[in-house]
């Protein structure tokens, strides 16, 4: 699936925090329990809210999963 046509499925904001790194199609073919797995990065940017502060980035949290709506009958996490 294409970045540019994954836009219209995730809600704005979360794609200008974070960038689409990886879309994967995974499961079982026989039982087709199929799903996507799309993998998000974090942007390192700073809102301008902080601009005019000094600031120092303690890194990220670790990674979760999470599990949305289905795309074409199969689930997305």
């Amino acid at each position: 699936m294409e970045n540019s046509l994954l836009n219209h499925f995730l809600p704005a904001e979360l794609l200008s925090h974070f960038a689409i790194v990886e879309i994967k199609e995974l499961g079982d073919v026989a039982t087709k329990e199929l799903f996507y797995e799309i993998s998000l990065e974090e942007n390192n940017v700073i809102p301008k809210l902080y601009k005019a502060i000094n600031y120092e980035s303690k890194g990220f949290y670790t990674e979760v999963t999470i599990q949305d709506f289905p795309i074409r009958g199969k689930a997305v996490y």
